[in-house]
């Protein structure tokens, strides 16, 4: 690996905000068009809260941005648009996440979630 390379795992910090960018236009756009069918909808914004909260460690930010982002992704193991079955998928990765980091999503990211809940829409940070 040359001098310029970086360590396996390891994204430099303007790629990793870019991603994080591209997480959060792409999840508002998809929790607009789908709100209605989800029932873990809270759970799933508890989460995003917790995922851009800046006291969020890092870790918790990392594994939380993955299990939004598997839910913002373009493909899936189940498509989205499948009745029923269509977001059991997207459940089982938020499901694994949240238990990982359950202690960390604090009572004001799940106000914050209810509160999008009743506006239909996720408040810009």
């Amino acid at each position: 690996m040359g001098s310029s390379e970086h360590g396996v795992g390891f994204e430099p910090a303007d790629r990793l905000a870019q991603d994080r960018e591209s997480v959060r236009r792409r999840f508002r756009s998809k929790f607009k068009k789908v709100v209605a069918q989800l029932p873990f909808a809270e759970d799933l914004l508890a989460a995003y809260y917790c995922a851009f909260d800046r006291e969020t460690p890092r870790h918790v930010q990392a594994g939380l941005l993955g299990a939004v982002a598997y839910f913002v992704l373009p493909f899936d193991f189940v498509p989205d648009m499948l009745p029923i079955l269509g977001f059991t998928d997207d459940a089982a990765v938020l499901a694994t996440a949240i238990r990982m980091v359950a202690s960390h999503i604090r009572p004001e990211h799940r106000d914050a979630a209810r509160a999008a809940l009743k506006r239909g829409t996720v408040a810009e940070e």
